[in-house]
């Protein structure tokens, strides 16, 4: 198979489909990789490390469209690489479908087969391709909010960790999942005082009982949100339903609430943000006010840590990577239901359930759609 791997042109964007290692790895099993020449500079990696790995660089992306039997990138093709997509071709990247209906509509029309990280299983209930980027998102966002907070960026100039005499910053993390845990676990090593709202006793159990003192759950009613957001001076939102569009959990009424220049840090913007007066933005311009609060609301948080970022979602991409090219991708599905569980779009048909219903989009089966 001709394995394919664009240079992201996302604003910001610095991370890479496939590291040089990925590429070893994929010529090793008989394959042939394409990369755009400059791809993985913004992650660190010249294209003398995947001549190395046995990589071809391409000089454009446009050739390496044409060419690749299979594309693997990080973020959802942009309007003008959607355009390069042909039938018959397998994506593999993030998608995050359900709050982006161009996109969608976009990736129907060409007729391509779309596998989305952020959907794909495990046999525990876990994400696998999105976990790796939810730590770095989760210890991202109180290094971001500490910097929003900072008064020359319109906060409230509190220090997270306090001084001796003036006490610390009240950081509240809606969601426990992996962005909320490293989210609270990095924010209380930043001395702040931390509490994780969750609606699931048993996690909360779990993170008492690994945790400790270390930080404070909070069962995630209305009236516990509502209090703990009016004190808090950095609010996380870091709630996830697979594939879906976020809930919104805080209105814009609840901004009046809070006190003048808090954060907050929507880690869940992919999916359309958990925050009512959310919208994304870039490093370039990453924050924005919104009734004297103030927004970090970044799309593509992790794209910061590019390296970091890049060989960590590598390590999970790369099983998955090399079955579909191994196998072909109805082999690979049919063989593990757990990557049929990312399979979002075939053949002009949506084939994922939490998409169609944000987008009022008809979905059919992926046991239907791989007949096609």
């Amino acid at each position: 198979m001709k394995i394919g791997c664009p240079k992201e042109i996302k604003p910001q964007e610095f991370r890479v489909g496939l590291t040089p290692n990925a590429a070893h790895e994929a010529t090793a099993h008989g394959h042939q990789v394409l990369i755009e020449t400059g791809a993985g500079t913004g992650a660190g990696f010249t294209d003398d490390d995947y001549i190395a790995a046995g990589a071809e660089i391409i000089g454009t992306a446009a050739e390496v469209f044409e060419k690749a039997d299979m594309i693997v990138k990080v973020k959802e093709p942009q309007a003008g690489e959607r355009k390069m997509l042909r039938e018959g071709q397998l994506l593999f990247t993030y998608l995050h479908l359900a709050p982006d209906p161009d996109q969608t509509r976009d990736l129907l029309a060409s007729g391509c087969t779309a596998i989305a990280y952020e959907t794909v299983t495990d046999r525990h209930g876990g994400l696998p391709l999105l976990a790796p980027m939810s730590e770095v998102a989760g210890k991202l966002a109180p290094q971001v909010g500490a910097w929003t907070l900072q008064k020359a960026n319109g906060g409230r100039g509190v220090l997270m960790g306090g001084v001796p005499g003036v006490g610390p910053a009240k950081v509240a993390v809606i969601g426990g999942g992996v962005v909320g845990t490293h989210a609270a676990r990095v924010a209380a090593g930043m001395g702040a005082e931390v509490t994780v709202l969750d609606m699931s006793l048993g996690r909360m159990r779990y993170l008492d009982d690994v945790f400790g003192a270390l930080f404070q759950t909070r069962y995630a009613s209305r009236a516990n949100t509502a209090e703990l957001v009016a004190q808090a001076d950095m609010v996380i939102g870091a709630v996830l339903i697979p594939g879906a569009a976020a809930p919104k959990l805080v209105s814009r009424a609840q901004l009046s609430t809070m006190k003048p220049g808090a954060a907050i840090v929507d880690v869940a913007i992919d999916q359309g943000g958990c925050f009512e007066t959310s919208h994304a933005t870039t490093h370039q311009d990453p924050i924005y006010e919104v009734d004297g609060i103030m927004h970090y609301c970044v799309a593509n948080m992790p794209g910061a840590v590019a390296r970091t970022s890049t060989i960590a979602l590598g390590n999970a991409t790369m099983p998955f990577m090399l079955a579909l090219a191994d196998k072909g991708w109805r082999q690979a599905c049919e063989d593990d239901a757990h990557l049929m569980a990312g399979l979002n779009i075939h053949a002009g048909q949506l084939t994922y359930y939490a998409v169609g219903k944000a987008l009022g989009i008809d979905v059919i089966s992926p046991l239907i759609a791989m007949k096609k």
